[in-house]
């Protein structure tokens, strides 16, 4: 009554997932998730809402007494949240929740990062200073208006880099990161050219989110350059919108949009999420499901375009199976054969940015386990299994029958051996194999497969 019915909408999303977590220690991690995503499905900012309520109840989790639940909200914290945050662009927040989780999770490890950080804090500020004023003047020079931040890199993420490479805290602490704001997009490009002109580039390192943005829609140019102080630094360059996107995610979409009401904001948007919730409503399986999620959640896309010229997006490495369940689930299941760019291609091929896509059905194809490893996207591999599982129950019903294994030790005489088969036999029993496995003095050991 009071705030109306969209308002009503936004709380009754969070309360329940409030009330399913309350009974998450029943739960899995999988089921949780499942919930959570079906709970924020109708309405995208239930999920914003929820990140700023869970991330609240991390900065107070000190004031819980039990180790055992304080673990196991961090956990689901650093393992459900902190990712959802992070495909929603929502750095600030993922930052933040993560290293409020690592606090809980391996304090040890994390007060170690931070005593070693506080030991180069000034050593780095000054070296970032004069780099700074060189970078600077740069710039100037050239007629480019920019503004130098540093980018300090989280005691998570430090730890982190540190187990997925194997390298010693040294080499990480001794990189400065910068970003540096640009006006437009064209002085984003004149910067880069300028920092490579001036200073050697580190060969493989330089990425270009702005015209190919991440899948949480993250736009920057990266480089790593051997700077003025000879030792490596790493540099961002974007414009203010592209920053304050990196920093809040979709929460600054409507800075710029402050007049569209929510729900004329395109779905496409937040198509990820239209997927995740078909993959949770079509399987069973929560913990299937969990992993075909985050498989659909973090990974960068190739465009492709059927014969009548609808853009499909995948995930990189996807292939034309991958593209026929993405048109429809029905396409995929009957799927033989394809068209690329109107070659006759493998069904496994790696489709590439631009390739249009013509796929030939039959009715009476399935398709194929051996699908699962080669497909990408979690929808192919959800619906595959959810094929063949059908099937299985159809069939389950159709004829009680089983298989088993039967092992027997039988004495080494005569005439045992059909003694056994006949009595199978006679209780209806089909044998479809029989291995002798191993044999001594008194006795061999069977193997029937029935």
């Amino acid at each position: 009554k009071e705030f109306g019915e969209e308002i009503a909408d936004l709380v009754e999303g969070v309360t329940k997932i409030s009330i399913f977590e309350n009974q998450a220690k029943a739960n899995s991690k999988a089921e949780n998730f499942r919930k959570l995503i079906l709970a924020t499905s109708k309405d995208i900012r239930v999920l914003l809402v929820k990140l700023a309520d869970r991330l609240h109840n991390m900065r107070t989790i000190d004031a819980i007494s039990q180790i055992e639940k304080k673990e196991r909200i961090a956990k689901e914290t650093m393992e459900i949240y902190a990712p959802l945050a992070d495909r929603m662009g929502m750095h600030i927040i993922r930052d933040e929740l993560e290293d409020l989780s690592f606090k809980v999770l391996n304090n040890n490890a994390r007060v170690l990062i931070k005593n070693r950080l506080d030991e180069i804090k000034d050593d780095k500020v000054n070296s970032f200073n004069s780099i700074s004023l060189q970078f600077s003047k740069l710039l100037n020079d050239k007629k480019i208006n920019s503004k130098i931040i540093g980018r300090e890199k989280t005691p998570f993420s430090i730890w982190r880099k540190v187990q997925k490479k194997r390298i010693s805290l040294e080499q990480i602490s001794d990189i400065i990161g910068f970003r540096i704001i640009l006006d437009s997009v064209e002085d984003c490009y004149k910067a880069l050219g300028a920092f490579h002109k001036e200073w050697n580039c580190i060969p493989g390192k330089f990425k270009d989110y702005i015209s190919s943005p991440k899948i949480n829609k993250y736009q920057s140019l990266h480089t790593s350059i051997i700077g003025p102080n000879r030792r490596p630094i790493e540099i961002q360059l974007r414009t203010l919108q592209m920053h304050e996107y990196a920093e809040r995610g979709i929460a600054s979409h409507w800075k710029y949009k402050s007049s569209e009401k929510f729900n004329s904001l395109t779905w496409k948007e937040y198509d990820w999420l239209a997927d995740l919730v078909e993959i949770i409503e079509k399987n069973d399986n929560p913990e299937h499901s969990y992993e075909y999620t985050k498989l659909q959640m973090f990974q960068e896309n190739v465009f492709c375009f059927t014969p009548k010229g609808s853009v499909i997006k995948l995930p990189k490495d996807a292939t034309p199976i991958d593209f026929a369940y993405a048109v429809h689930t029905k396409v995929g299941d009957h799927a033989i054969a394809c068209k690329i760019n109107g070659k006759d291609s493998e069904l496994q091929s790696i489709l590439r940015n631009g390739d249009v896509v013509d796929i030939t059905t039959s009715k009476n194809k399935s398709p194929s386990l051996h699908w699962i490893p080669i497909t990408k996207t979690g929808k192919a591999r959800s619906a595959i299994r959810k094929y063949w599982y059908k099937k299985g129950e159809e069939k389950a019903q159709r004829i009680k029958k089983y298989n088993t294994t039967l092992w027997i030790s039988l004495t080494d005489k005569p005439g045992k051996l059909g003694e056994i088969t006949t009595l199978l036999g006679q209780h209806s029993l089909n044998i479809s194999s029989v291995e002798m496995k191993e044999k001594s003095k008194e006795y061999i050991n069977f193997k029937f497969n029935l």
